[in-house]
């Protein structure tokens, strides 16, 4: 392990969290906003389900770790909601099933530590235009609408407000951008860059508004290493010297 330990951030969930780091991705930008001051760790599976993140979620997240994350960023229901096949094998998870296995995972992660805090994403929308354009001959048909998407959103939130776990209604957010559908995603269901900057925008917001203690929030952390050095940079007095530890002006968005 590489010291100092810094809080860890987890982002479990499937394809929309694997490829949180292509793309300018929601976990590239968390990860950049929060250098310094925690460790954004990625745990994404592209076309996992509920069923296999059940799998493997005491490998992923231990109970006897040494150490447990301070902030579990979960994402699944996207693949839950595709249409089912007559086979019975893909992605489907019936509605009643996926809320159970989403009880199980969030359960378990409040169970890691009383100081282990959680944000669940709710089901996204998707362009369904675009995704029926983008099927590939290698697949079956991809039966995505925004009808299911929006059931299985609506039911995940439901059960964090059950469990007192705090939830990003994307199925809302995306759609509140305008011309949602062409700029928010690469080909109709992963976030492009414009769509990545809204889950940022809410994630942020949660851990602002958040009761918690201590405070999850980027400024309200506190900086490693960040105390004065005769090291840093010469200001033009050519007496002192500035502190960079927390210059954000490089960034591309200044976060609130």
């Amino acid at each position: 392990m590489v010291a100092p330990a810094r809080p860890q951030f987890v982002l479990f969930g499937s394809s929309i969290v694997q490829l949180s780091f292509s793309h300018g991705g929601w976990g590239a930008h968390l990860s950049d906003i929060y250098s310094r001051k925690a460790d954004v760790l990625l745990r994404g599976y592209y076309g996992w389900n509920s069923r296999r993140a059940l799998q493997v979620l005491n490998q992923v997240f231990p109970k006897d770790a040494a150490t447990q994350p301070s902030l579990v960023i979960v994402y699944f229901g996207g693949n839950d909601s595709m249409g089912p096949h007559s086979s019975g094998l893909g992605p489907h998870v019936p509605l009643h099933e996926y809320i159970e296995n989403m009880r199980k995972i969030l359960t378990h992660i409040q169970g890691l530590s009383e100081r282990t805090r959680i944000i669940v994403l709710s089901c996204p929308p998707v362009n369904e235009e675009k995704v029926r354009g983008n099927t590939s001959g290698i697949f079956s048909e991809l039966v995505r609408t925004n009808e299911l998407c929006g059931s299985y959103s609506e039911a995940c939130i439901n059960l964090c407000k059950e469990l007192d776990v705090k939830v990003v209604d994307l199925f809302t957010a995306l759609q509140k951008r305008d011309d949602w559908m062409n700029v928010c995603f690469t080909d109709g269901i992963h976030l492009a860059a414009e769509g990545s900057k809204i889950v940022v925008k809410e994630i942020l917001r949660v851990l602002e508004e958040a009761d918690w203690e201590p405070c999850l929030h980027w400024k309200s952390m506190p900086t490693e290493f960040s105390e004065d050095s005769p090291y840093d940079l010469l200001a033009a007095d050519g007496k002192t010297t500035l502190n960079p530890s927390e210059w954000t002006f490089y960034r591309e968005i200044q976060w609130d």
